[in-house]
């Protein structure tokens, strides 16, 4: 489920979600067809900001940030799913393509260009060529060194095997990747082979050519293919350290293998201390050769802390961390304040902030109850007494801005609003079917703990009971827990909130929603176990039809249609809001501000302060 973003402090407000998630100065929609990977755009730059009067003598770069509260779930490429996880893995693995973090266009990774074919079965095959004598790395405990070969004479070095492993990985039924339906709605073979109906991973659409030439055969040609294929859930990993390697020198780690003393990278960082439940540090890699699309690291050393935000920010104001998110309570002062002002940001994201609905649970199995809970949201009256980071209230899922999504301009009636008469009409309709009173419909809200979900959580509470008058039980659960119960044992009410793997609505509506899609998990044989436990035909069919539709202008109805099912007609979800970053920085740190759920790191500077 992912990205379901626990949303980095230092990225948004509230700490809010879902993985693989970020913010942006300005969001840029993506074209339609992913440029050729020839040259990238020219990265914008940049604004620096003056140094002190007094700058202190040069050093090592040390960068301070925060995760927000509760521990990285994990490291590793082929299982994660969430935003702190992923910020890491972007830092430390590059993958095949890269998204430009800012302007959302389609840029070389690991990858110096790719080919596409269209087959004549009407599959598609992209052949990507690689970025030669990257070596793989490693903390001794001292210092970053290379990771040598069996023989000890030379470095090991990322090759199409490792990107063609780390595919296998996350399809590896065993291993119950939470974000292997990506690679099993487009990759050819790739759903057979994640639900055990093949175990040959040979007939998987991955063909290794030669050590710098990786294909990779799609079920259709579509605009986000290669997009897909850069995310992280393609990144090469250390089979050597996972499995054991030189006649059993190499003692086989497993799923320890991401912890600090094995942990094996390759990206403009690697991970040098992890004190779990407590901080992460990243140092430069100094073998990291940089391309246009990931430079070399300007910044030596990247602490993150799991601190709360009301936390992190009390620390950014003692001078502990270099950039944070703003808590609500504390926009107002900042927005006032001569100095913290001028470090405040306030952005548009591609991010959306939405309650889940278990849809077999008690009431909301029924969809009037469902819609009445939605339609019972005052969702401005949330952005301006609780929020105050200039966030939209949300209609539907598909962030504006994403290519194909609607727009408010182009679809203003779309999808579902607050109307509290309707609301009621909706509730009563079902109380007087079922015999009940609203105070007899008792109601479960869960959401990972954070001071800024508790704020939002109790707001709704307030909004329920006061227009309804059904009761609601606020729960909260530690990040790790919370993602597992969200999967696996979902109460009537949870939140969640997606950032873009790419900038496509197809990562949005489709590939959240859809059965087996990161909120609507089913088991083997298709049935529901975690997330909405939802099933809509003619939902399902018009974003198989969008994913594929040639026209751009036919993508967004069909979207358009699909989203007026997930969210009124089924209301399987209530959509709150489009995100905003409301994020404060040092001035003496120079940065770019990420569009869809990430921060490129390796791109930030210190100046002399």
């Amino acid at each position: 489920m992912r990205k379901i973003s626990l949303l980095l402090s230092l990225l948004m407000v509230f700490s809010m979600v879902l993985a693989a998630c970020a913010p942006a100065a300005t969001e840029a929609p993506a074209t339609e067809e992913a440029p050729a990977a020839t040259e990238a755009p020219t990265e914008p730059e940049a604004t620096e900001a003056p140094a002190t009067e007094e700058p202190v003598a040069e050093g090592p770069k040390v960068l301070n940030l925060n995760f927000g509260p509760g521990d990285v779930p994990t490291l590793d490429p082929a299982v994660a799913q969430d935003s702190s996880s992923i910020q890491v893995i972007e830092e430390t693995f590059v993958g095949l393509s890269k998204i430009h973090e800012e302007t959302s266009q389609t840029q070389p990774g690991m990858a110096t260009s790719w080919d596409e074919v269209t087959n004549d079965d009407g599959t598609q095959t992209i052949t990507f060529n690689l970025l030669e004598n990257v070596p793989w790395v490693r903390w001794n405990g001292t210092e970053v060194e290379t990771v040598k070969t069996c023989d000890g004479t030379a470095d090991r070095m990322v090759t199409a095997g490792d990107f063609a492993y780390g595919i296998e990985r996350n399809l590896t039924p065993a291993n119950a990747s939470p974000y292997a339906y990506v690679w099993g709605f487009v990759l050819q073979g790739a759903a057979d082979y994640n639900n055990g109906v093949t175990t040959d991973f040979s007939t998987v659409g991955v063909e290794v050519i030669d050590d710098a030439t990786l294909a990779l055969t799609f079920l259709a040609p579509t605009a986000y293919n290669v997009q897909i294929a850069g995310m992280w859930i393609g990144r090469p990993q250390p089979k050597w350290v996972i499995e054991g390697d030189c006649e059993g020198a190499v003692e086989a780690r497993g799923e320890r293998w991401t912890e600090p003393g094995f942990f094996q990278s390759y990206g403009p960082y690697t991970m040098s201390e992890w004190i779990h439940d407590s901080s992460l540090t990243l140092s430069k890699n100094p073998f990291w050769p940089g391309t246009e699309s990931a430079p070399v690291a300007k910044i030596d050393t990247v602490n993150f802390s799991m601190l709360d935000d009301a936390v992190a920010f009390a620390e950014y104001e003692a001078g502990n961390l270099d950039a944070t998110a703003v808590p609500g309570t504390d926009i107002d002062r900042v927005k006032a304040d001569p100095v913290l002002s001028q470090e405040l940001v306030i952005a548009p994201v591609q991010c959306t902030y939405y309650y889940g609905f278990n849809t077999t649970a008690e009431h909301v199995s029924d969809p009037r109850v469902r819609r009445a809970l939605s339609m019972a949201l005052d969702r401005q009256g949330l952005i301006d007494n609780v929020l105050k980071g200039g966030q939209e209230p949300a209609q539907w899922f598909a962030r504006p801005g994403l290519a194909a999504a609607p727009t408010i301009d182009s679809h203003p009636d779309l999808g579902i609003k607050s109307d509290p008469e309707g609301a009621k009409a909706e509730l009563q309709s079902y109380l007087d079917e079922k015999g009940l009173t609203a105070d007899q419909v008792e109601l479960t809200i869960m959401f990972n703990t954070s001071s800024g979900h508790q704020r939002i959580a109790e707001a709704v509470q307030q909004m329920w009971n006061s227009t309804l008058g059904v009761n609601v039980q606020l729960v909260n659960q530690e990040w790790a827990v919370y993602l597992d119960t969200v999967d696996n044992d979902p109460p009537q009410v949870w939140r969640l909130g997606w950032c873009s793997d790419y900038p496509d609505a197809n990562n949005f509506t489709a590939e959240v929603f859809q059965p087996n899609g990161a909120a609507n998990g089913t088991d083997e044989a298709g049935n529901p176990v975690g997330g909405i436990k939802w099933n809509n035909a003619e939902f399902n069919d018009l974003v198989a039809q969008a994913a594929t539709e040639a026209d751009p202008a036919a993508r967004v109805e069909l979207y358009a249609q699909a989203e007026e099912i997930l969210v009124d007609t089924d209301a399987a979800i209530i959509p709150i809001y489009w995100y905003t970053r409301v994020t404060v920085t040092k001035p003496y740190v120079v940065r770019t501000f990420g569009a869809g759920g990430q921060e490129a790191l390796e791109k930030w500077d210190i100046l002399p302060h």
